[in-house]
């Protein structure tokens, strides 16, 4: 490391065992669910922008093009595509102590929103893992969505991968299993192993036969793989009801092509044949035993 430039942040002062969560358009990011968890909890936290990697190195502007504003004839902003950082406090400045933190949790938050890189990955995954080590950033959490042969009437299934054995260990779900291509997602964990971040990779499956954007109920899996990792409940706002009606329109639009619904009920008849063994006491029981931990009790023995 240490063969590009470091990232210039604002001001910030000394955060509080932060976590970082990263989402990146482009390969990474099927029906913009992965960057639509980032922009989700930006909003939801009133996150602030603390600092941009230099995009000069590692993108291709004529592929990503810079988007310019203009107002009465006279350019106001030219905005450059990269990836940039913002910042969710735990405990906004001058609350008391006792209030409660807006982000539910008793660390702050590094959002990155990023476009996944044209060119130099290594020294980008390189640049951001040092501007993340330089916060003091504790645990990252790095979202994807990929097209599968998923059935839109089903939950969205939500792969799960770690670097860190007892971090897998803690988060409680499924590791899976994968050799194939993978994009700045895949590359940005084997950098942060590197380094000795402990990292979870969360993947949500996308029906391909409606790919476009956006897909808030993949995005809403993906928010909740996420509550599993911090294991608290983070602010949903208008997800699920966005869910439903896209799972509505989806219906719509397959009443009106018989070969798509034949071919909707044969993936929901493979997925119910996969699914059937996670029906078990077991499976309940874990879906119980987060249900509390998220909401501070337990149940009753």
């Amino acid at each position: 490391m240490g063969r590009w430039r470091v990232i210039e942040f604002n001001d910030i002062g000394e955060l509080a065992s932060p976590v970082a969560i990263a989402g990146f358009e482009g390969w990474n990011d099927a029906g913009e669910a992965a960057s639509g968890v980032v922009n989700h909890l930006a909003i939801a936290w009133q996150a602030s922008p603390i600092g941009a990697i230099d995009p000069e190195d590692f993108y291709d502007f004529q592929v990503n093009r810079p988007v310019v504003e203009i107002e009465g004839g006279r350019t106001q902003r030219l905005i450059w595509p990269t990836t940039r950082f913002s910042l969710a406090r735990a405990r906004n400045l001058g609350l008391a102590d006792e209030a409660v933190p807006p982000t539910g949790l008793a660390r702050d938050v590094v959002l990155v929103h990023g476009i996944e890189p044209n060119m130099r990955w290594r020294a980008f995954s390189e640049e951001l893992v040092q501007g993340l080590e330089s916060l003091g950033v504790e645990m990252i959490i790095v979202l994807g969505a990929l097209l599968a042969d998923a059935p839109h009437t089903r939950p969205v299934p939500v792969s799960v991968g770690s670097s860190d054995a007892k971090l897998a260990t803690e988060v409680g779900v499924g590791l899976s299993d994968y050799k194939g291509p993978t994009g700045i997602v895949g590359v940005m964990q084997h950098t942060c192993a590197a380094a000795g971040i402990p990292t979870v990779s969360l993947w949500a499956q996308v029906p391909h036969y409606v790919a476009q954007p956006p897909s808030p109920k993949a995005t809403l899996a993906l928010l909740r793989g996420v509550e599993d990792v911090l294991d608290v409940p983070l602010p949903l706002a208008d997800l699920p009801e966005e869910a439903r009606a896209w799972e509505r329109g989806v219906d719509e639009l397959a009443q009106q092509d018989s070969e798509v619904a034949d071919y909707v009920r044969t993936l929901e008849e493979a997925k119910d044949a996969m699914d059937l063994p996670e029906a078990s006491g077991d499976a309940i029981a874990r879906e119980f035993e987060r249900y509390f931990r998220r909401h501070g009790g337990a149940p009753d023995s």
